[in-house]
């Protein structure tokens, strides 16, 4: 029998010994049979070793290679399969954080009116349908170093000019009962044209230059691009929003800037503009802004023509404050200044006006509003405009998601209109039907119930009462009697 070397040399030394005792020779051989197969399991693992350096090289050759082969090891295979997995469940979450911070909305409102009271002889304009669809999409930028950017873009498509025309045609003020109504630049009925009303950029600057963002209390936001000037200036968050609150344009803005043209908006109600605006929030209950705003304004520079000739300046002071027990309310007081802007009589002079728009809540349902303005210099038909109001939330009686708005303007004619006299005209053609003497004020009132069907899904009964058109104490009050349907997304 051949023995191991360990083993033959414990053998070896066994003989060399003198006479073991039997016990001791059966632990010797104990030791050796021991031996023995720990020589065997040391062959085994070397063997076991080799297969695994030959399966990891196999591994690595496979992993090199994007393919999935039935011949590679298994463990490659579902390496390899849920690399492709995870690669699959990334791209998702990749587009979800290429668009996390977009904001969009889009509405559509019908309006369907009409008007009881016209005077003898109104040949149009007595019922009307009309839709105004809108689309906006915020979209933030990359930060630079502290400064956060956005850009806004808004589309907006429609037909139907609603009961409009016949009241400018009459000669009234301000009452345009439908501010829903948009035909892109007065476009031919049948056409339906999206235009891009709004884009403009904007940057919020922490303040001070150079100051960590997370704790500034106060910045600098930088406005410009194509703009609705509403959005800015004369806000109102009882009175703002013809799609869901008033119908009829004297409380949607106030009446000087709109009715009255003061802002000199284009054909489309939108117009070129600079913002600068200083917001402080050191005490966050009780913020406060300052804007100054430089816009193209009038038949040319609202549309990018002559936007530097005769440009509209509006400056705005705003503060919110805590009153009737903590209750919000938004206090705004602005002026604006145009040196060519038009009066009533079709020549140009300079015009200077000042106006406020306060919205207060005095209760968990009840947001009071009032707008004020004053022509300080220049002629319009009217020189003065109040609007006041209330927007009472349906929780009072079980229906938290309506509301009713009920709102009162009072536009007072100019004395030089008065002295001037007004015209109306009965049929569109263009030409003046009867002349009348001005006295006193256009007063206006609407009522509205918002019935919410769904939360995207609004119906709006509105009825609006219009006495002394043109401030023409002759003129019958005119009823319009309407339904508002509302889309939102």
């Amino acid at each position: 029998m051949r023995l191991s070397k360990p083993t033959a040399a414990l053998v070896a030394a066994g003989l060399a010994l003198p006479a073991f005792a039997a016990s001791d020779a059966a632990a010797l051989q104990k030791l050796v049979e021991r031996m023995e197969k720990l020589e065997a399991r040391n062959a085994e693992l070397e063997k076991e070793v080799k297969s695994l350096r030959n399966e990891s090289e196999q591994i690595s050759r496979g992993l090199e290679s994007e393919r999935i082969s039935q011949y590679e090891p298994e463990l490659t295979s579902r390496l390899k399969a849920t690399e492709k997995d995870v690669l699959d469940m990334k791209k998702p979450s990749g587009i979800a954080r290429a668009l996390d911070g977009i904001k969009v909305s889009a509405g559509v409102a019908t309006v369907a009116q009409k008007a009881l009271g016209f005077p003898s002889g109104v040949t149009y304009g007595d019922s009307q349908l009309n839709y105004r669809g809108d689309i906006a999409v915020e979209l933030p930028l990359q930060p630079i170093g502290n400064v956060e950017q956005k850009l806004f873009a808004h589309v907006r498509v429609g037909q139907g000019l609603g009961l409009n025309p016949a009241f400018t045609g009459l000669g009234y003020f301000g009452a345009t009962p439908n501010a829903v109504a948009f035909r892109a630049s007065g476009a031919n009925p049948d056409d339906s044209v999206l235009i891009l009303g709004e884009a403009w950029y904007q940057a919020a600057i922490p303040l001070p230059f150079g100051g960590f963002r997370p704790d500034s209390r106060e910045t600098l936001e930088l406005t410009f691009g194509k703009m609705d000037i509403f959005s800015f200036f004369d806000q109102n968050t009882a009175a703002g929003d013809e799609t869901t609150q008033f119908l009829n344009s004297v409380f949607v803005h106030n009446p000087l800037l709109d009715a009255g043209g003061e802002v000199g908006v284009d054909a489309n109600g939108f117009q070129p503009g600079f913002i600068a605006s200083y917001v402080n929030s050191t005490d966050k209950s009780q913020p406060w802004r300052l804007s100054l705003g430089v816009f193209g304004a009038g038949e040319r520079g609202s549309n990018y023509q002559r936007s530097f000739d005769s440009p509209l300046y509006m400056a705005q002071a705003e503060t919110q404050l805590k009153l009737f027990g903590g209750l919000t309310g938004n206090y705004r007081l602005y002026g604006w200044t145009r040196s060519a802007a038009v009066d009533f009589d079709g020549t140009t002079s300079r015009h200077t006006g000042v106006g406020v728009s306060v919205d207060q809540r005095v209760g968990d349902g009840v947001n009071l509003f009032g707008r004020y303005g004053h022509l300080v210099k220049g002629e319009l038909p009217f020189n003065n405009a109040l609007s006041v109001g209330a927007n009472i939330n349906g929780g009072y009686w079980g229906r938290a998601s309506d509301a009713v708005g009920i709102g009162y303007s009072w536009l007072r004619a100019s004395s030089a209109y008065r002295n001037l006299g007004g015209s109306g005209d009965l049929d569109g053609d263009g030409i003046a039907d009867f002349t009348f003497t001005p006295s006193n004020a256009e007063n206006i009132a609407e009522i509205y119930y918002r019935f919410n069907i769904s939360r995207q899904f609004q119906l709006s009964p509105d009825f609006q009462w219009i006495a002394r058109g043109g401030a023409n104490g002759d003129a019958d009050p005119v009823k319009v009697l309407g339904l508002r349907a509302n889309i939102v997304y």
